[in-house]
């Protein structure tokens, strides 16, 4: 089949993430890069050819409708029950939703984008959600959508580069390099509020000029390029955190390795591609105790559940202080995303899901 595959393809986004996966790339491309390479070899090895489109180039079903009518696609797919979903709303062509987070855990509360999102679902073959409470929770809204709502966790594949210079890294960080029991976190996501960088700041800065070998960095690209403002001055005054540009994925999976924990401070996630990540590549994870972590982290098993800043720092320090403790969290993360988040299932599950668009 001729397949149209429907998602936000900002950079770093959960969506973009989400398509990039699909798609078996190992390095996040830029919007214009996604959609001129435009195959997605979860499907394509199944014999389908899939083409990537940018949800945000459209306005609305009326444009989806005459790229579907013109370049003839037979059946679609929407990552985000309302950012790519609405596109599709009264298709000519059978279609399937995956679930982005967002969606469910926020959009879900305004009433418009609920009723969009309800429609949507109800023309819709099927629709993926990444965890059972994600399923549940979409049940609760539309209790006619249930036998069409299936559970397919993200299948995570990790790349750390050989090359990955560690100096520089640090040095464009301006950490200092001659610390020698450097401690370092590292928080990764695109800049917007909903991820809430901010979150930590002032305890993570307060607690650097205690301990001035601990020290946190930011690593992810402008969303939203006001709060971007508001983030950098902020950072300006907090010693002990910087504020990095987004870099290569096999050098930020590189730099994951070399950290001494990662950090999650969402408001809402759906499943975070970085927390997995971190758990496939050995390295501790500390999180913010919302459902989307909680579905994926068992707290001092898996990784470590924080409901506030300052329970993050007492849980650090905890965790410097207990190699025990360090090492098993790292075991089980790492057991777990092996069990549980494998890509080739994933895989499996899409091409079986594609036959319900035939």
């Amino acid at each position: 089949m001729r397949l149209l595959l429907v998602a936000c393809l900002r950079p770093r986004t959960g969506n973009a993430t989400t398509a990039a996966r699909i798609r078996e790339k190992n390095e996040l491309e830029s919007r214009s890069s996604l959609e001129e390479k435009n195959r997605t070899d979860h499907l394509e090895a199944a014999g389908h050819t899939c083409i990537l489109k940018d949800a945000f180039r459209y306005e609305g079903p009326s444009e989806i409708a005459n790229l579907i009518s013109a370049e003839k696609y037979e059946a679609a797919l929407a990552i985000h029950l309302y950012k790519g979903g609405r596109l599709l709303q009264g298709s000519s062509i059978p279609f399937g939703i995956i679930f982005g987070g967002t969606d469910i855990n926020e959009d879900i509360k305004h009433e418009e984008k609920h009723r969009v999102m309800g429609a949507v679902l109800e023309e819709a073959r099927f629709a993926v959600a990444f965890t059972e409470k994600m399923k549940e929770m979409a049940e609760s809204e539309w209790p006619y959508a249930g036998n069409k709502i299936c559970v397919q966790t993200q299948g995570i594949m990790t790349t750390p580069s050989t090359t990955f210079n560690w100096k520089r890294f640090l040095q464009n960080a301006g950490i200092p390099q001659d610390t020698d029991n450097l401690c370092l976190f590292i928080l990764i996501c695109g800049l917007r509020r909903i991820k809430d960088p901010l979150y930590l700041v002032d305890v993570f800065s307060e607690w650097h000029r205690k301990e001035p070998n601990v020290h946190l960095a930011i690593i992810g690209p402008t969303v939203d390029p006001l709060f971007v403002s508001e983030v950098k001055e902020k950072i300006k005054r907090s010693p002990g955190v910087h504020l990095l540009q987004e870099i290569p994925q096999d050098d930020l999976h590189a730099a994951v390795k070399r950290c001494f924990a990662v950090v999650n401070s969402s408001i809402s996630e759906g499943m975070s591609a970085a927390v997995l990540e971190a758990m496939d590549l050995d390295v501790p994870v500390l999180a913010r105790n919302i459902p989307g972590n909680a579905a994926i982290i068992k707290h001092k098993d898996t990784g470590l559940l924080f409901a506030d800043p300052q329970e993050f720092v007492l849980l650090s320090k905890s965790l410097m202080n207990d190699p025990t403790l360090e090492k098993k969290i790292v075991t089980r993360a790492k057991d777990y995303v092996k069990k549980h988040h494998s890509w080739e299932c994933e895989r499996k599950t899409y091409q079986s899901l594609i036959l319900r668009l035939q």
